[in-house]
């Protein structure tokens, strides 16, 4: 592992593999920086590196800027509403949100948001709006770009449910979160930001940003979620591997984990069961050879992945900032090798 944060332009700063079956963590291991440069240069095209006593090191339980795996929260968050009957999975969303004429009148459902067939475009510049009145009327006004029911992956689908969530039960989707997940789980590090101690991003700047915020550690990397106010269904959350652990293990348990319990064992098979909701079923570009019989995760545009393979009670968490000091194409081989080597172990046990 230590190859990936190694060199002048490494695949990450920063690197924390944790893999468990059952009960049991196998691999806990933690490579490179959490903190590794002060400000990305451009004309070199190199990060510009901090003095080796102003490094901060990466440790097993640092904090990372999940990205898109908080997707996987607010899914899960959704799924609750939908096992206490509050929510319809196949209700459309203009009888929760009628003002937002745009799915309303396309008559979009809350499964389709779910499983990314919506046909909502991936974003919309929202960072770029002067207030949040100007957001959410830009949100409201906002219609499918492809007919539903086509696959379209969006981070609209999950910010479109946040506002759902937040309708039907009066709570703010952190509030959904930490006290239907997180707190029961004993997830004491997994919360929005600010997180101060999390490893760092990006030095964020145009043109290769879509904001000018300079180099960030512990506020929210996604643009839009930034200007949401860090609580974003599509991203915001920061969290450790340790803490992420638990949450594979609860959904692989059937969704109890301890004396907590925060879905029925039904309930998180219609997450995990392909086509998934939230969760991605089977995708060897990022699963290795765990794809193929029912393995189902995410991952997070930091650098982040999740993979639960229930098929052998196992889970591979991949924690690193690969956006540290700034972001390139994505290179989804390590997070595929990984997978790949954790298969064949347990194939070989």
């Amino acid at each position: 592992m230590r190859t990936l944060t190694e060199g002048p332009h490494p695949w990450a700063a920063g690197v924390v593999a944790v893999a468990g079956r059952g009960p049991v963590i196998a691999v806990a291991e933690a490579t490179g920086w959490a903190v590794r440069y002060s400000s990305y240069d451009p004309e070199t095209d190199t990060g510009v590196e901090l003095p080796p006593a102003a490094r901060v090191p990466v440790a097993v339980d640092t904090p990372f800027d999940l990205a898109s795996l908080t997707k996987l929260f607010t899914s899960v968050a959704a799924v609750q509403q939908i096992e206490r009957g509050t929510l319809g999975i196949d209700a459309r969303i203009g009888a929760y949100l009628p003002e937002f004429t745009g799915v309303a009148e396309h008559g979009v459902t809350v499964r389709q948001l779910l499983t990314h067939t919506s046909g909502l475009r991936p974003e919309l510049p929202l960072y770029d709006c002067p207030d949040a009145a100007a957001r959410r009327d830009m949100l409201r006004a906002e219609a499918p770009s492809a007919e539903p029911g086509r696959y379209l992956y969006s981070d609209l689908n999950m910010i479109l449910l946040q506002f759902v969530l937040e309708r039907i039960t009066g709570r703010g989707l952190d509030t959904l979160i930490a006290d239907g997940i997180t707190r029961p789980l004993g997830m004491t590090a997994t919360r929005f930001g600010p997180c101060p101690g999390a490893a760092a991003t990006e030095d964020q700047r145009r043109p290769w940003a879509k904001a000018d915020r300079g180099m960030l550690r512990g506020v929210v990397h996604d643009e839009n979620a930034w200007a949401l106010g860090g609580v974003a269904g599509h991203a915001g959350l920061f969290s450790t591997a340790p803490d992420l652990a638990v949450f594979c293990r609860t959904l692989l348990a059937g969704g109890g984990y301890g004396p907590a319990r925060i879905l029925g064992p039904d309930f998180v098979e219609l997450l995990l069961t392909a086509p998934g909701l939230g969760f991605a079923v089977d995708q060897p570009w990022f699963m290795g050879e765990l794809a193929g019989r029912g393995a189902a995760g995410h991952t997070g545009f930091t650098g982040t992945s999740l993979v639960l393979d229930p098929a052998t009670d196992t889970y591979l968490i991949l924690l690193a900032n690969t956006v540290h000091p700034i972001r390139r194409p994505p290179a989804n081989a390590p997070r595929a090798n990984l997978a790949t080597h954790l298969s064949r172990a347990v194939r070989d046990a």
